[in-house]
């Protein structure tokens, strides 16, 4: 549940500060008149995004199990690595992030209406489409057979949201390239268990070998049904019984990629990001 809570959080506090930036500079420059077109454009991006997490859940109950094995780890490879882009893209611009889209906003307001709906639209719906997607792939990995999943994400998104109101309140400042960093940092490793989830899925749909060559199997010590081999499911998509692929594909995306995003960035301005959206 954790795991999931993070997703939500971290994805929703993206989406939530850019709708924050782009509502804040519009009230300090006295163009109250373009908020309805913003408005407009964010709940295009929002219903974009419900429906494509809709369409992924609902769409795959219909395939056959096999086809459902090996849809879901497809999307569940793609997820990861639209996710771990993210996290590097969010790392270089957490500090530019307000300039970038304060001067997209410029030159939407330059061209009209329309380009003001499109500005939103694609800000938020970037983030709804890549929230929806990975969710959907970490619900699925993460999945106990009860709400919880699903129930983490709901509370980590009103966190968010709850975030990006005392942002834009003045209520609450925060370092964000730091918030960015640690928060990016945890969700590689909750990347790297839903690449190897998505890899054991391709294993059961046939579409990759070794299912039944298992690197260990230590469920007699902890059972996935016990509160801590669901707690260590939940928090890290840890399995007992994981195949050798699954392990060598969670090493080898866990151990550069989190050495890399680590790895500390050349910067001129060291100043951390204070400002209020």
């Amino acid at each position: 549940m954790f795991s999931n809570y993070l997703i939500g959080l971290r994805e929703g506090l993206e989406a939530s500060l850019v709708v924050c930036i782009l509502i804040a500079y519009l009230v300090k420059t006295d163009r109250r008149d373009a908020l309805k077109p913003i408005w407009a454009g964010i709940a295009v991006a929002l219903a974009l995004a419900f429906g494509f997490g809709c369409a992924l859940e609902f769409g795959s109950q219909e395939l056959t199990f096999q086809a459902q094995e090996a849809l879901g780890g497809s999307l569940s490879i793609l997820a990861v690595g639209l996710v771990t882009w993210m996290v590097f893209w969010m790392r270089r611009t957490a500090r530019h992030l307000k300039s970038e889209l304060h001067g997209r906003l410029d030159a939407a307001l330059a061209m009209g209406t329309g380009a003001l709906v499109a500005t939103a639209f694609l800000a938020v719906g970037r983030e709804g489409l890549e929230t929806a997607l990975f969710v959907w792939a970490s619900v699925h990995a993460a999945s106990d057979g009860t709400p919880r999943p699903l129930l983490g994400v709901a509370l980590g998104l009103l966190t968010a949201v709850l975030l990006g109101w005392l942002f834009y309140r003045g209520a609450l400042r925060i370092n964000l390239a730091k918030f960015f960093t640690w928060t990016g940092g945890m969700l590689v490793v909750v990347a790297a268990g839903v690449l190897a989830y998505g890899f054991h899925d391709l294993q059961e749909a046939d579409f990759l070998p070794g299912l039944t060559d298992k690197a260990f199997d230590i469920s007699g010590t902890i059972p996935p049904d016990s509160w801590y081999g669901t707690l260590l499911k939940g928090v890290f998509n840890f399995q007992p019984d994981p195949t050798t692929l699954q392990v060598t594909v969670w090493l080898l995306h866990l151990i550069p990629t989190l050495a890399l995003f680590l790895a500390p960035t050349r910067t001129t301005s060291p100043t951390p990001v204070r400002d209020k959206a």
